[in-house]
């Protein structure tokens, strides 16, 4: 029996490199997926490590319970006991019953309840949290959600009142932000510069905090950046007036102090400028309005990408209308399509855009994303300028590659494309599967190559045609838009969209360039093969002009 207590401490050590290993490497392999905020499919995981860590907690506070409940019980008994014995010590003790029984438990009863209150019910719960830490969201990822939210707040339009009570359109579970979340928010607006949505976010969570919500985050900590943010904004009056109010609230505020002081000052330089004759226009228009602008960014098409992502602006005429038919579709009378073609649909005219019915079934979507799902990484683009891939924040989705020796329903969906375009799959790329994460989208972009130093162009030829199947309903947002000439698609599962990037003299169709809008509600998965220009020189020869 000795041997074998003494074997305990070497196989409970041993047992605890191996876990250390395990976490090492589970650590290195989970790390290459990180970034959650760009897949809704892979944040799914999330979901169960959480469900198995409230399981865990539960466990803990059953165990705490079980130990404070022989606590307890061993007080109530000392306590009738001592009552009893303290009002006549000497008589209590004349028992030697008595008096053995108090050595006994002075030297070994108490000694065990000492134990007892010092056993470690944490143990088994710290154990899988931090087996579970190693798959939890960093602090990119906070970034990423919430820079996500703020994007789906000025694509669809959506004020701060809105999203934090959760009403957005096709939900199913209604959540909302507290007084804390609102804080938050503001703050990373804060961090990455943002002062735009750092006064959105600030104002809301005052808001809240106003009505009487519950909350951590002091009044003070809100009105500290909601000043200093309405001041970048040159809404000097505004900005004195919060400063004001945070004083009230902390006379001790050294910082607030000293910018009431420079606000003050500037207030000053201001009314004087202003009987010159000299005020800024800016100030007055901040003051006036009340209300701040979003600042405009790199994109010069966002107003008009962002009208069609709330299927506003969508420029489909009655007369356009009238050009846009549906059809069986054979491929040119393909063999393999004559018994059973496809429905095609015209989703706009020109630059033409067909959409295919039923081209994949739920059995071959599910497969698919089964096959990508741990294949799937962040999303990358080409730096225009030195042609390497990197992230970018206007593609927020993870994608992964298949090739046709992966399954027997890459093969199938590969062939099956090539069947409906007429176009040959030897020089296409893989078939790409791509999840959007929270607010995932892609902002307006070519598919066509325009960058002579793409090694491809000489082998494949450039990006001859685009063929998108959606392989998700969405619920709100995730529309496929045209900004040039006006054109919005809707994401249905099983179908497919198909359009030419470059006209039949191989030159680029500027007027293709589309954007994914941001999945507002939803879970988008998709997939698309690119086909080249090398091999189909006779499938679809050249037209008698530029633009034909």
């Amino acid at each position: 029996m000795a041997k074998l207590l003494d074997l305990i401490p070497a196989v409970l050590k041993m047992k605890s490199w191996i876990l250390s290993l395990l976490l090492i490497c589970i650590s290195c392999t989970w790390r290459t997926q990180a970034e959650f905020f760009t897949s809704i499919g892979q944040m799914t995981d999330l979901i169960y490590a959480e469900k198995d860590l409230v399981q865990s907690l539960k466990e803990y506070i059953q165990a705490e319970e079980s130990k404070l409940s022989k606590i307890k019980s061993w007080a109530e008994k000392m306590d009738a006991l001592t009552m009893k014995s303290v009002s006549d010590p000497e008589g209590y003790l004349a028992h030697p019953v008595n008096a053995y029984k108090l050595v006994k438990r002075l030297n070994t009863d108490w000694l065990e309840l000492e134990n007892l209150v010092l056993q470690d019910s944490t143990s088994g719960f710290i154990a899988n949290l931090t087996v579970q830490r190693q798959f939890f969201p960093t602090e990119e990822d906070e970034t990423g959600a919430a820079k996500a939210l703020m994007r789906l707040q000025d694509t669809y339009r959506l004020d701060p009142e809105t999203m934090s009570k959760g009403k957005l359109p096709g939900t199913k579970y209604r959540s909302s932000l507290t007084v804390d979340d609102c804080y938050g928010m503001g703050k990373t607006a804060y961090n990455e510069g943002d002062y735009y949505h750092t006064v959105l976010w600030m104002q809301q969570a005052l808001k809240q905090h106003d009505e009487g919500e519950d909350a951590t985050i002091t009044k003070a900590e809100i009105l500290d950046y909601l000043s200093y943010a309405v001041f970048q904004f040159g809404d000097l009056h505004r900005a004195v007036e919060l400063t004001r109010r945070l004083i009230s609230l902390d006379s001790a505020h050294e910082r607030a102090g000293n910018n009431l002081r420079y606000f003050e000052k500037l207030l000053e330089k201001e009314r004087v400028a202003k009987l010159l004759n000299k005020t800024s226009a800016v100030t007055e228009s901040a003051v006036q309005g009340g209300v701040y602008e979003r600042p405009a960014d790199y994109l010069p098409e966002r107003d008009t990408y962002e009208a069609l992502c709330r299927g506003e602006g969508v420029k489909m005429t009655p007369r356009r209308q009238k050009r846009l038919f549906c059809r069986y579709h054979d491929g040119n009378r393909n063999p393999h399509l004559l018994i059973a073609p496809f429905k095609e649909e015209d989703e706009w005219d020109s630059p033409h855009i067909v959409r295919y019915y039923d081209v994949l079934s739920d059995e071959e979507i599910e497969k698919i994303k089964e096959l990508a799902k741990p294949k799937l990484a962040r999303a990358t683009v080409r730096d225009p300028k030195t042609g390497v891939l990197t992230v970018a924040n206007y593609r927020v989705s993870k994608s992964s590659w298949l090739e046709e020796h992966d399954d027997p329903v890459v093969a199938r969906v590969n062939h099956r494309m090539q069947h409906i375009t007429g176009l040959t799959v030897k020089t296409a790329e893989l078939l790409q599967v791509a999840n959007y994460g929270m607010g995932g989208q892609y902002e307006p972009h070519f598919d066509f190559s325009r960058r002579p130093f793409d090694s491809t162009l000489k082998t494949e030829g450039n990006r001859l045609a685009t063929f998108l199947n959606y392989m998700s309903d969405v619920e709100a947002g995730g529309a496929t838009v045209f900004p040039d000439f006006g054109a919005a698609i809707w994401p249905q599962k099983g179908t497919a969209v198909f359009w030419y990037n470059l006209f039949r003299s191989g030159e680029g169709d500027y007027r293709t360039r589309h954007a994914a809008c941001p999945v507002l509600v939803g879970c988008k998965w998709v997939s698309n093969k690119w086909f080249h220009e090398r091999g189909n020189e006779f499938l679809r020869p050249c037209g008698s002009t530029e633009v034909d």
